[in-house]
């Protein structure tokens, strides 16, 4: 760094409104030195739960979030400046100088695509240990309509003798906690049953306890998915299963839960994804489910925990109802209707028979034909557009151009009764639809024989492990668990 710093203001504006706008912005030299804004720091931490919000740093990078307008100290160097707002804007990327007596720097931030004006709202399902202060700003300066911020139980750990609370007394439920024209804050519950599975509890009327299951005392068992599940949708909430993989850490191999159970049993609302690195592979659990003839839509939630993750990536898109004002309220609706698509920043638009990603489309025979239109549009490389159904790709349109675009619309024949979605990748981005069930007679999908068998394995590894392995805090909730894996099987062997 030569010569000496001055403090500049500087101000971003939104291209259609010439008002300030909540932005991502870094400042660096041609070192790569960084710049931070007062207010925040160069050097900031970025464990999990350790001053959370206000900051990011992400792939070798480190960004300031502002509301629109920050004072900076910066040297008469040359300088670039990187300015994000999520993916519905053209990021900036330019060299700039302070020159002498300069003392305002001011830009200019434009939207390229506009889901909004067509009844979509973005929203992050799932962040963790920021204020609902932070939430907004980093919501609004990644162009979030909603940001769940959900309080849970953080159990002791190195440094932490004792558990804590974040964000509980921040509870809002069914209202914002906090919010500003075209964002909110709403603040829930996320409850962690340990090796029985892990929900967030949206839309709740009042939080919903406990908050954990096999914490007090460590390893018995004395609650339910399913007892929260109901206590949720008593008001209307919604229910979402998380962290659904396998392997997830802290699990038995090949054990995924009682969320399987209760999702077959009709109690789950979503599944919620945290990477979209798999939408270029054939397989996947959520396909499997959908074989199985369970209905669930999907939605994307960042998990977002510590200033190394960013809020809304992946992200989750609701289409409102046609005429419908954006209310938190009617997201959830959106949501639990299935109107979603799950992006790290690809819009993806896609319909069959003019219906939206939750539809049922009856058809009146065997090899009818549907009209299906798919588009993706992208700033980031895009390589395919996929149509999929009931989990295995059969039309597919290659990508180009600046921005990045793809287009399939035509006729599909449809053989029996099942489902479609859409779906794009690149190298670094990708998108997936919720999907579209078709429905030959008024008859539902016959499930995929393999993925019937696959889920039924699992929810017998689970019963197995209730029966034998399981410690409860009474033969009673040994026996309701039991009973509720029973009742999943039977609804699948009927």
């Amino acid at each position: 760094m030569s010569g000496p710093l001055h403090t500049v203001h500087v101000r971003v504006n939104d291209a259609a409104t010439g008002r300030p706008t909540p932005v991502r912005i870094r400042f660096t030299n041609a070192a790569g030195e960084y710049f931070a804004p007062w207010g925040r720091l160069a050097e900031f931490a970025t464990g999990v739960g350790e001053d959370v919000g206000g900051q990011l740093a992400r792939n070798g990078k480190r960004w300031a979030y502002i509301d629109g307008t920050c004072e900076i100290r910066l040297p008469p160097d040359p300088l670039w400046v990187e300015i994000y707002k999520g993916p519905e804007y053209v990021p900036i990327k330019q060299e700039t100088q302070v020159g002498t007596g300069k003392l305002a720097l001011r830009f200019s931030i434009e939207r390229w695509v506009d889901p909004r004006a067509d009844g979509w709202y973005s929203g992050d399902t799932r962040a963790h240990f920021l204020s609902p202060h932070a939430a907004l700003l980093e919501g609004a300066a990644e162009d979030l309509a909603v940001v769940n911020l959900l309080a849970m139980e953080w159990p002791p750990g190195p440094g932490r003798p004792t558990a804590s609370l974040p964000q509980l007394l921040a509870f809002s439920g069914q209202t914002a906690a906090l919010e500003m024209p075209g964002h909110q804050v709403v603040v829930n519950t996320f409850n962690d049953g340990g090796v029985l599975g892990a929900l967030g509890l949206l839309n709740c009327h009042r939080a919903v306890f406990p908050l954990t299951i096999g914490r007090h005392p460590p390893g018995v068992y004395d609650w339910t998915l399913a007892d929260w599940c109901d206590q949720c949708h008593r008001k209307h909430g919604l229910t979402v299963w998380t962290q659904v993989e396998l392997d997830r850490p802290g699990r038995p191999h090949g054990l995924i839960g009682e969320g399987l159970a209760d999702l077959v049993l009709g109690k789950i609302d979503a599944i919620e994804v945290n990477s979209l690195r798999w939408c270029r592979e054939q397989h996947h659990e959520w396909y499997r489910f959908l074989n199985a003839g369970l209905r669930v839509p999907l939605v994307g939630g960042s998990g977002k925990v510590s200033n190394a993750m960013r809020l809304g990536t992946p992200r989750t898109y609701a289409r409102l109802a046609h005429g419908e004002p954006f209310t938190y309220r009617h997201w959830i609706e959106a949501v639990r209707a299935g109107r979603t698509v799950v992006t790290n920043g690809p819009w993806l638009d896609f319909s069959v028979n003019g219906l939206d990603p939750g539809a049922v489309i009856d058809l009146p025979h065997a090899g009818a034909t549907v009209r299906v239109h798919a588009q993706a549009k992208s700033l980031a490389p895009l390589e395919r557009l996929e149509l999929v159904r009931d989990g295995i790709v059969v039309a597919a349109a290659e990508a180009g151009g600046t921005p990045s675009a793809a287009v399939m619309d035509g006729d599909i024949d449809v053989p029996a009764s099942g489902w479609l979605a859409a779906r794009c990748w690149g190298p670094d981005a990708a998108a997936h639809s919720s999907p579209i069930y078709l429905q030959v007679e008024g008859r539902p999908m016959t499930p995929e024989p393999m993925a019937k068998a696959m889920v039924l394995e699992l929810l017998d590894r689970m019963l197995g492990w209730v029966q034998n392995q399981a410690s409860f805090d009474s033969p009673r909730r040994r026996q309701e668990l039991e009973q509720i894996f029973e009742a999943a099987r039977q609804r699948l062997t009927p």
